[in-house]
């Protein structure tokens, strides 16, 4: 299927590596160019080569050294997209860190930063590349929430940040609709990729990890990052031209929620 991406721009936070490289190796295998940004420079690096190897022309990469979590540094990514490519036409919204324990263990430090590297990069992002989609005709925003945004689980302040971007996703579909840009969250599941926190686990406690396999996972596995990046870039396109204001689960059936 042909999605008509070749020749649109897109933005992807937090995407050296994991559901956001996934993403914007999904875009890229279709025509788009794509702007990635991190704060490691060497991962970066490795991503825009492995990204350029598997562009399909007219795609491009350009790969951004920024702090998405703070203002300025989301400021420079989108800046430096627009001045490469001129404008932006989808923005996958995927940084996110949630630390704690439980109410009383959890320090209102701990809460901030949950909110500043989650909610607030997706709040700021969606605000700078607004204008550049209404000048393009429309556009597509994907925010990279999880079942546990949707049902209870997990770490608690997880749980409150990645709700708080699906309702957040729902807003903006309202707000946004006129201007022909449409906003969706992707809920996925428990995904493993190399360097993510399922694969570390299932090094450091292989019987244990299958346990919660067993009980958890109808398919007896993980999901793969390039399950959810095939979902971002069908969001991304024309072919999900009615689709808005909703959460798509990418879980392979683990959540309980209906």
């Amino acid at each position: 299927m042909d999605l008509g991406l070749a020749g649109k721009v897109a933005i992807i936070t937090g995407s050296s590596r994991g559901l956001g490289l996934a993403s914007a190796r999904a875009l890229v295998a279709e025509g788009c160019s794509v702007c990635i940004c991190g704060r490691g420079e060497d991962a970066l690096s490795e991503a825009a080569l492995a990204l350029a190897a598997a562009a399909v022309a007219p795609a491009e990469v350009l790969a951004v050294r920024a702090d998405v979590a703070s203002e300025q540094g989301i400021r420079d990514v989108v800046e430096a997209t627009i001045t490469r490519f001129g404008g932006v036409d989808v923005l996958v919204n995927n940084v996110a860190l949630a630390r704690g324990g439980d109410i009383v263990q959890t320090t209102d430090a701990e809460w901030q930063e949950a909110f500043d590297q989650t909610l607030f990069p997706a709040i700021r992002a969606t605000r700078l590349v607004v204008p550049s989609m209404r000048q393009r005709g429309g556009g597509a925003v994907i925010i990279i929430s999880s079942i546990f945004g949707r049902e209870a689980g997990g770490r608690m302040t997880y749980n409150a940040v990645k709700a708080a971007e699906i309702s957040l996703g729902k807003s903006l579909a309202q707000q946004l609709a006129k201007d022909n840009i449409r906003v969706n969250s992707v809920s996925p599941g428990s995904i493993s990729f190399p360097g993510g926190s399922w694969f570390k686990r299932q090094q450091s406690d292989p019987e244990g990890i299958a346990k919660f396999i067993a009980a958890e996972l109808p398919f007896g596995r993980f999901g793969r990052a390039e399950e959810v990046g095939d979902v971002v870039a069908f969001l991304a396109s024309a072919r999900a031209s009615w689709v808005s204001g909703t959460s798509v689960v990418v879980d392979g059936c683990q959540s309980r929620s209906f």
